[in-house]
């Protein structure tokens, strides 16, 4: 960070206090999460921590000494292997309670987890693991011969641990290895809070994803607000279907469970059919979902007699665009109530949400009344605020960028000057998110978000850059010019689509261009309609006017598109 220019620098520092308390004078009693850690396990002993449900069924319960130990064993592993305080080591894997062990591992240690979504393409994780500078990556078994394809890109990855099944007979297996260690560890250097715990890289404008580097403190202190908020105690369980690749996944349901001292049901994936039965037999209190799963829960036609859900409470939603409509809908359907939130990587997971001791009539309130699904009230670790393009604090109900700052807020981008000279220009984090806030009559503000500045595609709450899918528009054959619009979906919130001027005389169809892009993008990020037209509405500069585009695609804003579907058209 003192590389930085010393007036970014104090920019950077500004936008990390709260109410002029700066991370110098932290929040929380811990010197790092492995002090977290070892006191609950002290505490809590055998009681179950993290119980894991693989996609077979198959269910793995680990109490909070067990849990323990296995992060233990598997520092000793990563000391051994090298790994020290401020390295940085990948995880490629889907929900598994082996990349939770490995992420406090690394945790305990000062070591730096950058987690990586296999769903993202190789060229993606290349440029990943180059920029962060990975020295060890655990890779699970079907997706290692991508890993070692891509190995001889990226100088600084020295080591590959498989995970799973052993696939490699010539490098070292996760499980046999930490088999051999000791539960014993000794530590020649104690991580501080402001040492790094993760690089979590998300989408940006640029089209090559940003570095959110994420403190010790961060964690911690998102943690202890979101569990004072949500009122957890050590007698409940939350549970995951979010991907753990995500501060979602991440924070509110693996840090913040140890942080309350309760347990965590992690699911691999998320299956409609299995989500209130495991809700259900695991007497979870809380999950964290985004809108598209809401879409998916109202769509499976469940019989709800069959769960026993009088332990339930309510259900956090956030990370993508939630519509008064399906609010209503899923809390009518349901009778669950949503505790809508937003928040970024880049202040750790969530800033704010609405409060859960509303009365039935507020919280309907604050769901409807205007127009958008509130997003709530600041935590307590950090302050939001309307600025206008000048860094200018607006007025109540006044639309402009939604701003933040506080305890929870990154340390910077990393290796990323520009980025962090724009996104801190006035002293606060600008989110690149429209919004506005109204006053209640204890005059706290609740916050709305009606949109982005910025112009990411947020699909199924996954933040996805148009700039990357539309070079691939660009280099079609018979392409004259083409560029990606996300547009609003009821299933994922917004949807990609493309909108595309054919070169003169050239006749192109939809499934062309879908098929196209399917050979250079994921299905997520592949267009799913095309619209063609004569003229791409652009500004007095030239730069493509996205938005104009947008209404091109209402009439697809209800269907659900399956990748089976598309890929055999």
């Amino acid at each position: 960070m003192s590389d930085l220019p010393s007036a970014l620098l104090d920019k950077i520092r500004n936008a990390q206090t709260v109410n002029d308390i700066p991370t110098s004078e932290p929040m929380v009693p811990y010197r790092n999460i492995g002090a977290l850690l070892h006191e609950q396990t002290d505490k809590y002993e055998i009681k179950p921590f993290l119980i894991f449900y693989s996609d077979e069924g198959y269910r793995k319960e680990y109490s909070y000494r067990e849990f323990y130990e296995e992060v233990c064993k598997t520092a000793n592993f990563l000391q051994r292997a090298g790994i020290a305080l401020g390295d940085r080591i990948a995880t490629v894997s889907y929900n598994h309670s082996d990349t939770v062990i490995q992420y406090f591992a690394a945790f305990l240690l000062g070591a730096v987890v950058v987690p990586i979504n296999a769903g993202e393409d190789d060229g993606r994780i290349a440029y990943i693991l180059q920029n962060s500078e990975t020295k060890l990556a655990f890779v699970r078994d079907q997706f290692l011969e991508r890993i070692k394809i891509i190995n001889h890109k990226v100088p600084t990855l020295r080591t590959i641990v498989q995970t799973g099944k052993v696939v490699d007979p010539s490098l070292l297996h996760f499980a046999s290895e930490i088999d051999k260690q000791s539960t014993r560890l000794k530590l020649t250097k104690q991580p501080k809070l402001s040492d790094e715990a993760l690089i979590v890289y998300t989408s940006g404008t640029t089209g090559l994803p940003k570095g959110v580097v994420l403190m010790q403190y961060n964690l911690l202190v998102d943690a202890m607000a979101i569990a004072e908020w949500h009122r957890l105690s050590d007698d409940q369980r939350m549970m995951c279907v979010l991907p753990i690749h995500h501060v979602n996944g991440t924070i509110v349901t693996l840090m913040t469970p140890l942080y309350a001292g309760c347990g965590v049901v992690l699911n691999q994936k998320f299956h409609a059919d299995k989500f209130f039965e495991r809700i259900s037999i695991e007497k979870a209190t809380i999950v964290s979902v985004v809108p598209t799963l809401l879409q998916f829960l109202l769509h499976a036609k469940l019989n709800m007699e069959a769960y026993k859900l009088a332990h339930f409470r309510h259900i956090i939603c956030g990370a993508g665009p939630l519509t008064v409509e399906l609010a209503m809908k899923f809390e009518q359907e349901f009778k669950i109530p949503i505790i809508h939130g937003y928040g970024l990587s880049e202040t750790t997971c969530y800033s704010c949400f609405l409060p859960i001791n509303l009365s039935h009539e507020e919280h309907r309130y604050w769901m409807s009344k205007f127009g958008y699904p509130s997003i709530g009230v600041p935590l307590p670790v950090n302050e939001m605020a309307i600025h206008d393009e000048k860094g200018n604090e607006l007025a109540e109900g006044e639309k402009g960028e939604i701003v933040i700052r506080g305890h929870n807020m990154m340390k910077y981008y990393f290796q990323n000057e520009d980025a962090n000279e724009k996104t801190f220009a006035f002293n606060w984090f600008r989110s690149g998110d429209e919004g506005f806030f109204r006053y209640d009559e204890q005059s706290r503000k609740f916050f709305f978000i009606t949109g982005r500045i910025k112009e990411l595609i947020i699909r199924g709450g996954v933040n996805i850059s148009p700039f990357e899918i539309d070079e691939v528009l660009m280099n079609m054959p018979g392409v004259h010019a083409g560029i990606a619009v996300g547009f609003e979906n009821d299933w994922y919130g917004e949807e990609v689509g493309a909108y595309v001027k054919p070169k003169d005389g050239i006749l192109l169809k939809q499934e062309q261009v879908i098929a196209y892009c399917r050979k250079h993008l994921p299905f997520s990020k592949s267009p799913k309609v095309v619209v063609f037209g004569n003229d791409i509405p652009v500004t007095s500069t030239g730069k493509y006017q996205r938005n104009r585009c947008k209404s091109l695609f209402a009439k697809w804003r209800t269907e659900q598109f399956s990748q089976k579907r598309q890929d055999i058209n």
